[in-house]
C-alpha cells in the first residue's frame, strides 16, 4: 500500500498534534488552531481547545493582529508593479501634509522610516479608532525617533500612512482595495476586517492564577492596515501558499520574493537572532533553515505565520489569548517537524529545452586569480557563478537579451556579467563589474589588471 504524496504520514501528524498540544497546555490558552502548507495547500489542521466538545477548526476566525501588515505592503507592491509609484518615492510625493513626507515607501515597508512604534495617546489596541481619526492623531507632534534609513524600528504608524497612501492612489478605502485586490482573487472568503461567526473570542489569562477576562474588541479606524484583520487557519494557509509562489492575478513570483528579501539594517541583537525585516514580511534564521512570514498580536489574541520557502512547507498558529504560548516557536517547530519527517522530494531532473552554443561554451572552471569558480546554465538563459570549493562569493544571473547578464543575488546582485571575445570570435575572458574571469589562473593572455609576471609560476628553490 502507498501513500499519497499530498498527505503527511501519521508519524508526523501526531508529531504535529503533540507540539500544538504542548502549547496550548503550557501557554494555558483558552484554544489553539494550527495549519501545515505543502505543495501550495494545507494537509493538515490540528486545535486544541479548554472547552469540552468539538474544538475550533479551519473555519473559526481569530484575530491575527500584524500580519495584517503583509496584506498592506502587498496592496503597496501592487502599486509599484503598476507604475504608480517607485519604492524609493518620498510618502510626500504621493500623500502630502503628513508630517512625515521624508520617508519613502521602501523605507515605511521596512520599519526603517525612524517613525516611533506606537501612536501616542492611550494604547491604541484597546482603545477605539474614533479617538484617532486623521494621521495627525496618529502619528502625534513628534513622529520621528531615529534618523531614516538608519535602523530597523519597528512601526505600526507606518503602516497606518502606508494604508493611506493607498487609499489615496485607489480612490477607495483599504478595506474595499484589500477585499477586491487580494481577498477575493485568493479565495480568502473567510478574512475579513470585523469578526464575522463562527469567531473565538478573546481573553486574558491571569498571570498566575487560572482565571480569565474578556479583551474588549476595538475597530482601529486609522490603524487598521496595521493590525485589523480577521481570518481563520484555513485562509492563512491559502495566503502562506500565495507568499511562496505568487499569483499573477495578485502580485507575481519575482515580486513576493523581493517581498521575502532582507531590506533593513540588522540591530546587532538581531545578527545574534538571525532575524531581519523584509517588505512586510519577518526573515529569520532557525536551525539552519530559511523561515519568512509574520507574527501577530492584540489584545485577546496571538497569530503567526512561517514558511520555508526551500522546504515548500508553511505552518499557521492562532491562539485567543493576550499572551502565553510562543506561537513563533511553535509555527518554525511545525515547519521543522514536517521537513525533517518528510523531505522534500524533488522535481525530477530534464534537460534544458533548449541552449545556446554561445551560452554553451561559457560552462565550466573559471579563474578570479586563484580561486577557481563553475560558470553553470540555469532555465530561460540564465547562468550562475559559484566557488568550487569552500565559501565565497555566488550568484545566479538573468539574462538581459543583448548578450549579457545581471546579478540577482549576493555581492554580485545588479552587477553586469558579460563574455569578452577577441577579435577571432573566442572567449578571452569574463568580466563581472570590472573583475576579470579567466579560464586559467592569472592567464596572460588575458587583461589581468595589474598584469602577470613574466616568468611565470615557480616554486621557492
Amino acid at each position: 500500500m502507498t501513500t499519497s504524496q499530498e498527505e503527511l504520514l501519521p508519524g508526523t501528524r501526531r508529531a504535529l498534534l503533540h507540539r500544538i498540544a504542548v502549547a496550548q497546555a503550557e501557554g494555558r490558552a483558552p484554544s489553539l488552531v494550527a495549519a501545515v502548507v505543502r505543495d501550495g495547500r494545507a494537509v493538515w489542521h490540528g486545535s486544541r481547545t479548554s472547552v469540552e466538545g468539538h474544538g475550533p477548526d479551519e473555519t473559526v476566525q481569530y484575530r491575527i493582529g500584524s500580519i495584517t501588515k503583509t496584506f498592506t505592503a502587498v496592496l503597496v507592491l501592487r502599486l509599484r508593479d503598476e507604475g504608480l509609484l517607485d519604492l524609493g518615492d518620498t510618502l510626500e510625493k504621493h500623500l502630502p501634509g503628513t508630517g512625515a513626507g521624508e520617508a519613502t515607501i521602501a523605507e515605511l515597508l521596512a520599519h526603517t522610516a525612524g517613525l516611533a512604534a506606537e501612536s501616542p495617546g492611550p494604547w491604541w489596541e484597546r482603545s477605539p479608532g474614533s479617538l484617532r481619526p486623521e494621521l495627525t492623531d496618529v502619528l502625534g507632534e513628534q513622529p520621528f525617533l531615529h534618523p531614516a534609513g538608519r535602523r530597523f524600528h519597528y512601526s505600526n504608524p507606518g503602516y497606518t500612512l502606508l494604508g493611506a497612501l493607498v487609499e489615496k492612489l485607489r480612490g477607495a478605502s483599504w478595506e474595499d482595495v484589500l477585499r477586491r485586490e487580494v481577498l477575493e482573487p485568493l479565495g480568502l472568503d473567510s478574512t475579513s476586517a470585523r469578526p464575522r461567526a463562527p469567531h473565538a473570542g478573546g481573553w486574558a489569562v491571569h498571570p498566575w492564577a487560572d482565571v480569565m477576562l474578556p479583551e474588549p474588541t476595538e475597530d482601529l479606524g486609522r490603524m487598521a492596515p496595521a493590525g485589523q484583520l480577521w481570518s481563520t487557519t484555513g485562509d492563512v494557509a491559502k495566503f502562506a501558499a500565495f507568499l511562496a509562489k505568487g499569483d499573477d492575478r495578485v502580485l507575481r513570483a519575482e515580486t513576493v520574493r523581493e517581498m521575502r528579501t532582507p531590506a533593513a539594517p540588522a540591530e546587532a541583537a538581531d545578527v545574534v537572532d538571525g532575524a531581519t525585516y523584509g517588505l512586510g514580511m519577518q526573515v529569520q534564521s532557525r536551525d539552519g533553515r530559511l523561515l519568512v512570514g509574520h507574527s501577530g498580536s492584540l489584545p485577546g489574541f496571538l497569530a503567526n505565520l512561517t514558511i520555508s520557502v526551500a522546504d515548500d512547507v508553511a505552518a499557521v498558529v492562532l491562539a485567543n489569548c493576550t499572551s502565553g504560548p510562543l506561537l513563533g516557536s511553535v509555527g518554525a517547530d511545525l515547519v521543522r517537524i514536517v521537513a525533517e519527517a518528510e523531505p522534500r522530494i524533488p522535481e525530477p531532473w530534464r534537460p534544458l529545452p533548449e541552449v545556446d552554443a554561445a551560452v554553451l561554451e561559457l560552462a565550466g572552471p573559471w579563474y578570479w586569480g586563484t580561486q577557481a569558480f563553475a560558470l553553470r546554465l540555469t532555465t530561460e538563459g540564465g547562468v550562475s557563478l559559484d566557488p568550487l570549493s569552500g565559501s565565497g562569493r555566488r550568484s545566479r544571473f538573468r539574462k538581459n537579451g543583448d548578450g549579457t547578464w545581471t546579478g540577482l543575488e549576493g555581492y554580485f546582485a545588479g552587477e553586469p556579467l558579460r563574455a569578452v571575445r577577441r577579435p577571432d570570435g573566442s572567449v578571452s575572458h569574463l568580466d563581472l563589474g570590472s573583475f576579470v574571469f579567466t579560464r586559467q589562473p592569472y592567464d596572460e593572455g588575458a587583461p589581468v589588471p595589474g598584469g602577470v609576471d613574466p616568468e611565470g609560476w615557480r616554486g621557492i628553490g
